[in-house]
């Protein structure tokens, strides 16, 4: 069964870490200085603002009424903080602050990782077929504040994460069913799976101390999602019933971990360069923003589609992929068909 995604994305929100935010709170700068209670008391203040932002651009954009929302997905990177530990979680700040229904059920993913921008499309989709009428309203919220530190000479591993990950928040709309005449619709999330690669549970760790959040990762990581990626990706075809045998003829939302993550993956399944090109522009402009990344993607692609004048909202193809990597390692993959550009009004 297809379920019609009407995905409302993404507008580019940022908690920047900026000058004055350090000056007030010099001990940020200070490598490995226990620092967790003011990244807290920062993070419980602004992620739910940065996630009603978000929310609120996009259900503009969906079109449907602001009741009709049934399901609120609330995913956050900072695990065990404005989410995790804090109670009331995000959850419920973001219900207040867009003025949802009090009836609205809430899930809230804290402390996952990267790969959860995809695995939250397997929940919606779960959600809006299994409740009839449901619209799931998911938010991703990434911000890099409880793990950006100083530098120490001894540890340039620090610095590569400083260099790499970036803040962002993005917001999509799912529901079966859709009204066109009322919702937006952009891409159908048609299958959905996930998958561990085994003996890898050491591969990405984030662990929360009192120095905020820690992260380690070894080298591997690209070359092992490599070597296990066509049978993931293979398994979901199986499992969706779609026949797809040239790579090339689908659109790619692939999660822009890192270049040698794209490199690997482009490789391993034979992608001409261009497949690539929504991730990588997301990666040189934005970072990586873990789970807000995925969705990203995605607005990248619609977005230039419609510049270009494309028939869908990927790239001109109908059928199209999103992978989602993270610690476990794990790796989700969806399978997305977009809806044609001509059909909307």
């Amino acid at each position: 069964m297809r379920t019609a995604g009407e995905k409302s994305t993404i507008k580019k929100r940022h908690l920047y870490i900026d000058v004055a935010l350090l000056a007030a709170n010099p001990e940020m700068t200070t490598y490995m200085a226990p620092t967790l209670d003011i990244r807290q008391a920062i993070i419980s203040e602004k992620v739910p603002e940065l996630a009603a932002a978000a929310a609120t651009a996009a259900l503009k954009e969906w079109g449907g009424p602001l009741e009709d929302i049934t399901h609120l997905i609330d995913r956050l990177i900072v695990g065990s903080t404005s989410g995790g530990s804090d109670m009331p979680g995000a959850d419920y700040h973001i219900i207040r602050l867009l003025g949802l229904s009090p009836s609205v059920r809430r899930v809230a993913l804290y402390h996952q990782g990267c790969f959860v921008g995809a695995a939250v499309l397997r929940l919606a989709k779960d959600l809006a077929e299994n409740n009839g009428g449901a619209r799931v309203l998911a938010v991703c919220v990434e911000t890099n504040l409880m793990y950006f530190r100083g530098v120490d000479d001894a540890h340039m591993d620090n610095l590569v994460c400083q260099a790499l990950f970036g803040d962002g928040a993005s917001t999509v709309v799912a529901g079966a069913d859709a009204d066109p005449a009322t919702e937006k619709q952009l891409f159908d999330i048609v299958h959905a799976t996930q998958h561990l690669i085994p003996e890898t549970g050491g591969a990405i760790q984030g662990l929360m101390r009192e120095v905020g959040l820690t992260f380690g990762l070894i080298s591997e990581v690209p070359s092992l999602i490599a070597k296990n990626i066509e049978a993931g990706l293979q398994d979901m075809l199986d499992g969706s019933g779609v026949a797809i045998t040239d790579r090339n003829s689908l659109f790619w939302a692939v999660h822009p971990g890192g270049r040698a993550i794209l490199d690997k993956v482009e490789a391993a399944l034979g992608l001409k360069p261009e497949k690539m090109r929504a991730s990588r522009k997301v990666l040189a402009e934005y970072g990586n923003m873990g789970s807000a990344c995925a969705w990203f993607v995605l607005d990248e692609l619609r977005r230039w589609s419609a510049a270009e004048g494309c028939s869908t909202n990927g790239e001109g193809c109908e059928w199209g992929v999103l992978f989602g990597f993270g610690p476990g390692l794990t790796m989700d993959t969806v399978l997305l068909r977009s809806a044609h550009i001509s059909l909307r009004f």
